[in-house]
């Protein structure tokens, strides 16, 4: 199959199945090319991006609405538009191969429809285009349930987080060794632009994403990728040698792998209740050369897996809506719902209530999530506060971010970062 037809399965299966592309573009890539996977990973992941811009585009050049079972007819149009628009390919080759996919997709009753719409929307494209922006959700290309939320909860910086979210992110590296200026200059002479993060210390960011496999360091655990506002965690635990440290929620396991090369080499648990993903944390470690104990577990339930010995330091990275992580995610703007906001802060409340028995007197907990939604954050820590006698929080003074009533709150955009929330709580002696 053509880059156009693997990448349409990717998408439908987003569109209508409610799949995560994190889940459903692997499985295309296992067929695909070598040489096409840059391609159809583009593809997929621009299309989802700017969805909400072109869906409502395609519903007006149809005469009639596409039936369930052809969301990879619809796939296809979409992408159609977004090589059309964004990509540097030649107009009558996107529309060729794209028309082409059809034929493999088995949809030949779609090819005239296809062929249709795209050269249509080639000849039309900046009447059809501007009249769109008169739509909030297809100017932004969000959801207007999110815009709503975002800019009630973020009234002076709305427009830039949602400029931030349709944008593709960095490749961000993060060095555990040696000297960032080095190792800069070593990348420059293997003709790998970066620059130091502008956040974290240990951050460096690549001007042009690159094969990992490629990277000095990488096989070996020196650098791994990790996003700036991630790579802050491990260096807010006022970690010690010999400390216990639990990781809650720790897949993939970037953090977990982080906290296990600290100079001061403490004993740490990783934990996660999906197994299949604990493997990309025993990978990290393996490659890292570094120890750590690994379980599948539930962190709401420690009833079931801790062995009653208090951690030092406990982070937990939350489930959440993931709205800080929209660019590297497109398709949480399709996935997500309103009503998920409450039912993730909900968790998130059940978790840090079970764990937080498990941190020893005098002992830190990291409350950490990817979501820019203060219900799932500050929201959450001034309430766990007000019902835990013996918690504390302890203020973050960092030239990062925006301080918060408590924690302190990363917003995509501004520093280069994701979003992300962070608030250190401590254990009264």
């Amino acid at each position: 199959m053509n880059s156009r037809a693997l990448a349409a399965r990717a998408i439908a299966a987003v569109l209508a199945k409610g799949e995560s592309l994190s889940a459903s573009l692997p499985r295309i890539l296992e067929h695909t090319p070598e040489r096409d996977q840059g391609l159809v990973q583009a593809l997929c992941y621009g299309t989802l991006r700017w969805f909400h811009r072109y869906n409502p585009l395609l519903n007006q050049l149809l005469s009639e609405p596409l039936k369930p079972k052809d969301a990879d007819v619809q796939a296809l149009l979409l992408l159609g538009f977004y090589q059309l628009d964004q990509l540097r390919v030649p107009d009558h080759a996107a529309i060729d191969a794209t028309v082409d996919a059809c034929r493999q997709l088995k949809k030949n009753w779609a090819i005239k429809l296809v062929n249709g719409v795209l050269r249509r929307y080639q000849r039309e494209q900046d009447t059809l285009l501007s009249a769109l922006d008169a739509q909030p959700s297809a100017r932004h290309a969000h959801p207007k349930w999110l815009i709503n939320a975002i800019s009630q909860a973020w009234p002076e910086q709305a427009e830039a987080i949602l400029d931030a979210n349709n944008q593709q992110p960095p490749m961000t590296l993060r060095l555990a060794s040696g000297d960032r200026a080095d190792y800069i200059d070593t990348l420059a002479r293997q003709n790998v632009q970066a620059v130091p993060g502008a956040v974290a210390e240990t951050a460096v960011e690549l001007l042009q994403a690159v094969d990992v496999q490629l990277l000095p360091g990488f096989a070996s655990g020196q650098v791994s990728v990790q996003d700036q506002a991630t790579q802050l965690a491990a260096s807010l635990l006022p970690v010690k040698p010999g400390d216990r440290v639990l990781d809650c929620c720790a897949a993939p396991g970037g953090k977990t792998l982080h906290l296990a090369q600290l100079p001061a080499k403490p004993q740490v648990t990783a934990i996660d209740i999906e197994r299949k993903r604990l493997q990309r944390v025993h990978e990290n470690l393996n490659r890292a050369g570094v120890k750590a104990k690994v379980l599948c577990a539930d962190a709401a339930r420690p009833d079931q897996w801790w062995d009653g010995k208090p951690f030092n330091q406990i982070l937990l990275d939350a489930p959440c809506s993931a709205t800080g992580v929209i660019r590297r995610h497109p398709d949480i703007k399709l996935l997500r719902k309103p009503e998920d906001i409450a039912r993730l802060a909900a968790l998130q409340a059940q978790i840090i209530d079970a764990v937080w028995p498990l941190l020893a007197p005098g002992g830190y907990l990291l409350y950490a999530t990817c979501s820019i939604m203060p219900a799932e954050n500050t929201d959450l820590t001034q309430a766990f506060l007000a019902r835990t006698p013996d918690a504390r929080e302890v203020p973050i003074n960092a030239g990062w971010g925006l301080a918060q009533a408590t924690g302190r709150q990363l917003l995509p955009g501004p520093e280069n970062t994701d979003g992300f929330y962070y608030c250190l709580l401590t254990k009264r002696a």
